[in-house]
């Protein structure tokens, strides 16, 4: 299908020919929310832990004697039942990663920009590169265009201007071709690409 083109001030330069096989999905919001899931999956750092019997500091000794005190028998102070003792069932380090089909990962991509094509989300530029790196102007700039709430994804490295420009902006994100994601792409409202970050999707997921 035909497309525009526009430049970085919003104006049509030209028209791009996009792909129906990348860009003409139909709507799966089951394949949108496996893929969600399981990036979330990934960033989890599984981290939380908590102390075993092995591993709390504590004499070794036995608190008091069998039998004979009238209390319930005691064979360490860093039992969990006492105070700074361990804890039983607590959460360990481990990894919340599982595997996902290339397959289904490939068509959660191309569902996430058929629905922002469809939805009249999705702008094409022809590059993405800004002349100076103040946030004032890139913010001017996103006032005129109504793209408050996007994504850019520019070439193969990002624009060193765009990048320090848009650094401190809340509900703008910018990411190389490379790091184009379906929860990224979700995430914001507008999906700005660039005719080479374009070519680079269709090429990965026809």
């Amino acid at each position: 299908m035909k497309y525009k083109v526009l430049n970085i001030e919003n104006a049509v330069v030209g028209e791009i020919t996009l792909l129906d096989e990348v860009f003409g999905v139909e709507e799966r919001a089951d394949i949108l929310h496996r893929v969600v899931h399981w990036q979330l999956a990934k960033r989890r750092s599984g981290n939380a832990q908590t102390k075993t019997l092995s591993m709390v500091q504590g004499s070794t000794r036995k608190p008091f004697r069998q039998k004979g005190t009238g209390r319930a028998r005691q064979g360490t102070i860093r039992a969990p039942q006492h105070r700074g003792g361990a804890n039983v069932f607590g959460p360990q380090v481990r990894s919340y990663d599982y595997a996902l089909p290339k397959q289904v990962r490939r068509l959660g991509m191309r569902v996430a920009l058929s629905a922002k094509l469809r939805a009249g989300d999705l702008i094409v530029v022809d590059h993405l590169s800004l002349k100076e790196s103040k946030t004032k102007s890139f913010v001017d700039l996103l006032n005129r265009n109504g793209w408050m709430s996007a994504l850019f994804i520019g070439g193969e490295s990002v624009d060193a201007n765009l990048a320090r420009a848009s650094s401190n902006v809340i509900g703008v994100d910018v990411l190389p071709q490379q790091g184009a994601n379906v929860y990224s792409i979700l995430q914001r409202q507008k999906l700005i690409l660039s005719q080479d970050a374009v070519h680079h999707l269709e090429a990965r997921l026809k």
